[in-house]
């Protein structure tokens, strides 16, 4: 039997990025006893890297901007698959989170006469974005991770959770895990649990995302039990670079597209224009001169090709390198130097002009920059009420890209942002209410914990079994080949066999030498995580047969109009075991109200 140390709590968050630093702060202000638990070290979460800004129908640029707005583009930008009660609370609530991060200290870029300034984004209708430069995530978590250190929550960085624990009732109860750089085993009991634990994309070759988002608490939720829904809508960023080949898919900002920079194809060529009705291009550009001219007019995206919603703008991409006008190395060249003074580039894309300077030796103020899709953002995830973001096991919470619903099947840029405030904070007023209403102390189960610890050990003891390297190579390798930007039934067919081979085989690793320090270790432990997450991925999009937003089936190449009026939902039964396949079906979407859908009668 192996050791591992214990802590009890009223409160643990699992996940320290956004959504997870701000439902510990909400809980720790009720007074609980609160702890925050993160893989890596505090500060270092993805949210970090999210650079153009938080989306927020604040008026400050465009007076006409309010949450109606807000709320009706976010609708429709998920082809309204989303969860029209976590839109309406996102767009109405936003504006209070931007300026309650200034009031904890953020500082975010002015306006002329000093207000909170604003910049345009794919999909809003109206200069919305709150930011400061292009690091506007680097601001949010410094805030937010300031404000915690100052209430006094405790933190456990560095430690990886493996899995949640349930009591007899089947409420969540606490976690087990490992500390990373020992591999000493950890387990907690609480009343009330968070995951905040953020994304999917290391399961793919080619992404945005960070060596942490290997789908943690999308895959721990499964095994206790909760729903997922929307699986299918991955996200694919139309804007990550190229080249080299070692920081391929390392994401370039919208906010380059937001301050003036176009796409073009190798033949020179704004390719947009040719993907979007004629409504909304330039009524008599007939040049690149009368276009460009338009453009200056409409610089709020309201009627911008190049800032069109995610989605659109990368599959245009993808059509535009498989017709033969890519770049060199295989995407399309982004421009902005040809728009922009060198000044106006370093002043307001700071981060942009030293990574490809640093990285690509690409000067930014005076070249154009070689851009393609990249997975970045997973609309799918955990099933969550919109008010309380409980799960739908007792005991459980989720905010963050680890939920589900808010961004229906395509994410507007921006949103994420804003999505971790809002959500955040109201996963910890709803775990916080159910930790004070939960009677009695949660028990550990040491039978629960001592068999997460021995299959997390069982790698450690076996000789010349699969390389963990290997397997992850061979799962990215399938994702990105077969559940890619583009899918067909055929292809998620043997995409789906393909990963029950990998589960065999994921069950022979083996590993050389012991738990501290030991990469290829937790290397290990992540493929369960990421081979589960990865066949709810595909068996949504093959139950999917449609394309809306992020999921494009290239054998059902429109929008059904029936599954539009519902969300994939996922689930394991538990009491069949550890090894139940994962159950999916079609379920109604909430129905939206009448004084809500008006909205959308009066745009048109």
């Amino acid at each position: 039997m192996v050791d591992y140390e214990t802590h009890d709590y009223d409160v643990i968050v699992i996940g320290a990025g956004g959504a997870g630093l701000r439902a510990a702060v909400e809980a720790k202000e009720r007074g609980l006893r609160t702890a925050l638990v993160c893989k890596s070290l505090l500060g270092k979460a993805h949210t970090v890297m999210a650079e153009g800004g938080v989306a927020a129908a604040m008026g400050n640029v465009w007076p006409e901007d309010n949450w109606q707005v807000h709320f009706r583009d976010t609708m429709r930008g998920g082809k309204m698959l989303n969860n029209w009660r976590m839109a309406q609370l996102h767009a109405q609530e936003a504006p209070d989170r931007v300026y309650e991060l200034e009031a904890w200290g953020a500082l975010f870029d002015r306006t002329t006469d000093g207000r909170i300034t604003q910049r345009d984004f794919g999909g809003h209708r109206y200069a919305r974005l709150a930011h400061v430069g292009d690091r506007t995530g680097l601001e949010l978590i410094r805030t937010l991770q300031q404000r915690a250190v100052h209430l006094g929550i405790d933190v456990f960085m560095e430690c990886k959770v493996l899995r949640l624990l349930t009591d007899d009732d089947g409420r969540v109860s606490g976690a087990v895990g490992y500390w990373r750089p020992t591999g000493e085993f950890i387990a907690f009991t609480a009343k009330a649990t968070v995951l905040a634990t953020g994304s999917i994309g290391k399961s793919w070759a080619y992404t945005s995302n960070s060596w942490e988002s290997t789908g943690d608490g999308h895959a721990m939720a499964v095994w206790a039990g909760a729903d997922v829904i929307d699986m299918e809508c991955v996200q694919f960023h139309p804007t990550g670079m190229v080249w080299p080949l070692s920081v391929r898919g390392l994401l370039v900002t919208e906010g380059v597209r937001g301050d003036g920079g176009v796409l073009r194809n190798s033949e020179g060529t704004r390719f947009m224009f040719d993907y979007v009705a004629p409504m909304f291009r330039a009524e008599t550009a007939e040049t690149e001169e009368e276009a460009d001219a338009w453009y200056e007019d409409h610089i709020n995206n309201r009627r911008t090709p190049d800032l069109l919603p995610r989605d659109e703008v990368a599959r245009a991409i993808n059509s535009e390198v498989k017709a033969g006008r890519g770049t060199p190395h295989g995407g399309v060249f982004l421009d902005i130097a040809s728009r922009r003074t060198p000044e106006y580039i370093r002043r307001r894309l700071p981060s942009m002009y030293h990574q490809f300077m640093e990285l690509a030796g690409v000067d930014i103020t005076a070249e154009p920059m070689e851009v393609g899709p990249t997975c970045h953002y997973m609309m799918g995830g955990i099933r969550v009420d919109a008010d309380t973001e409980a799960a739908t096991v007792p005991g459980l919470f989720a905010a963050g890209e680890v939920a589900g619903g808010m961004h229906g099947s395509n994410r507007l840029g921006g949103n994420s942002l804003s999505d971790l405030l809002v959500f955040g904070r109201r996963a910890g007023i709803g775990a916080a209410d159910f930790a004070e209403g939960r009677t009695g102390s949660p028990q550990l189960d040491d039978g629960q914990a001592s068999a997460v610890i021995a299959a997390a050990l069982e790698p450690l003891g076996r000789d010349g079994g699969e390389n963990p390297y290997q397997l992850h190579h061979d799962l990215q390798q399938t994702m990105q080949s077969l559940v890619g930007i583009i899918r067909t039934g055929p292809e998620l067919e043997q995409a789906l066999e393909k990963l029950g081979e990998l589960r065999q085989r994921a069950d022979k690793i083996s590993v050389d030498g012991g738990r501290a320090y030991n990469p290829g270790w937790n290397m290990a432990t992540d493929l369960p995580s990421m081979l589960t997450v990865s066949t709810a991925v595909t068996q949504g999009a093959l139950h999917r047969r449609e394309s809306r937003g992020g999921h494009t089936r290239e054998d059902f190449p429109t929008a059904d109009p029936e599954l539009g009026k519902v969300n994939f939902v996922q689930r394991q039964r538990v009491e069949r075991g550890p090894d139940a396949p994962i159950e999916i079906g079609p379920e109604p979407l909430p129905q939206m109200p009448p004084e809500l859908t008006v909205l959308f009668e009066e745009a048109h």
